[in-house]
């Protein structure tokens, strides 16, 4: 079981004017896939906020897997993405092109979501949309290949010629 963070990116959420459904159903679709949520914040869309986020969770507290919901759209105030190519040191740009893979099959918008995926250290930081019906069309894409991609970054033997999938 690997310990994940869910950081939800929403100016409204942060200020408490609208309640925060994205978090939590991200938070219940990982638990279901077997994921211990150890960590939960909301921010403002204001990139320093969510760098600062991503790199408390990724350093501070050695996530495996942290998961950011809002702020990738062509809003001006949308910074999620910038945020995390920031604090990568390795972009993972297989997992979003698989999320709007699988979200160009539902609605043809998905190719306007900007998000990103990347490692810092030992952690995977993914960008999900902030739309609950985009949350499970994403997570659903990638969650299958999450435990492998995760097994290699902690440096867990792991058989990499399998089958796949």
């Amino acid at each position: 079981m690997y310990r994940a963070a869910v950081i939800t990116v929403s100016d409204k959420g942060f200020s408490g004017e609208r309640e925060d459904i994205g978090g939590p159903l991200v938070c219940q679709l990982l638990r279901e896939a077997g994921f211990d949520i150890a960590y939960t914040s909301v921010v403002p869309d204001e990139r320093e906020s969510i760098e600062k986020e991503l790199i408390h969770t990724a350093d501070n507290l050695d996530m495996a897997l942290t998961v950011t919901t809002g702020g990738t759209g062509f809003s001006p105030r949308d910074v999620t993405p910038e945020a995390t190519v920031a604090v990568c040191h390795r972009l993972t740009p297989g997992i979003p092109e698989a999320m709007r893979h699988e979200s160009l099959k539902v609605t043809k918008r998905a190719m306007l979501t900007r998000a990103q995926a990347g490692i810092r250290g030992k952690t995977l930081i993914i960008n999900l949309p902030g739309s609950p019906k985009a949350i499970k069309e994403n997570l659903g894409a990638i969650l299958p290949a999450l435990e492998h991609g995760l097994e290699m970054l902690r440096g867990k033997k792991c058989d990499c010629a399998g089958d796949g999938a």
